[in-house]
């Protein structure tokens, strides 16, 4: 399988800071990837520059076959992000945000997209709200709605579950994976909950202070450390700043 992202020797210094730091990394298509690390460790740095909303400071980063920097625009249209972090124009409902960027993807038949999208993820009720009125779990439905119009080839997930309940957070991480499966799109994602990640990801990196410090599956990791869980991995990390391959 051909790798649909590269990240070579990525890099992005903020006032004098390194967020991210030497990050060479690849995601062969059809997987599903995880990237962790604590507060600042760099993963939303990353998945920004991914896009092409931050240049790096230097290294190179390739999407779809699309340097990110020059060509962003060749790959953005088959790509998509979800983030509760980022929000939406308050005061437009729910719906009109939806059809507005289904246009801007160029869409045909958008609000028969959005209905579909909407059963699907349970916000038909929300449709006709004004979105500076949802809950914070609401608009995480919302903006991984927003994510999933295009049906996306490659699909960045910052905290896709953030705010839900256990059960609302189940069905969406089985949405995931269904729409993964259906359509053999690749996915990163950017989570704190270790048993999401050991459910959802083939692969896993392993970021602290901005620097690569260990890769490999959920399993290979657990193994690896002695651990029982990832949860347990990802603590001896964060407080012992050691891994297996950095």
């Amino acid at each position: 399988m051909s790798a649909v992202i590269r990240a070579d020797r990525l890099s992005r210094r903020f006032n004098g800071r390194w967020a991210v730091r030497e990050l060479s990394f690849e995601v062969e298509a059809g997987r599903l990837f995880g990237l962790l690390g604590g507060n600042g460790a760099g993963k939303t740095t990353t998945l920004s520059m991914l896009l092409g909303l931050l240049i790096p400071t230097s290294g190179r980063v390739e999407v779809l076959g699309h340097d990110m920097q020059r060509h962003r625009y060749r790959a953005l249209a088959r790509m998509n992000f979800s983030s509760p972090y980022v929000d939406l124009p308050h005061r437009l409902t729910v719906e009109q945000n939806l059809r507005v960027y289904a246009r801007l993807y160029g869409l045909r038949h958008a609000s028969r997209r959005v209905r579909r999208l909407a059963r699907e993820l349970d916000i038909e009720p929300l449709l006709a709200r004004r979105h500076g009125t949802l809950s914070s779990g609401q608009k995480t439905r919302v903006a991984l709605a927003k994510a999933l119009l295009n049906d996306p080839e490659v699909l960045l997930l910052d905290e896709p579950t953030a705010s839900l309940d256990p059960d609302t957070a189940d069905r969406i991480r089985t949405h995931l994976l269904d729409y993964q499966r259906r359509t053999g799109a690749t996915l990163l994602l950017a989570s704190h909950n270790m048993p999401e990640v050991e459910r959802l990801c083939d692969e896993v990196l392993m970021l602290r202070e901005g620097r690569l410090v260990d890769r490999g599956s959920p399993d290979e990791l657990i193994t690896r450390y002695g651990r029982r869980t990832l949860e347990e991995v990802f603590l001896d990390i964060a407080r012992n700043g050691t891994g297996g391959t950095a």
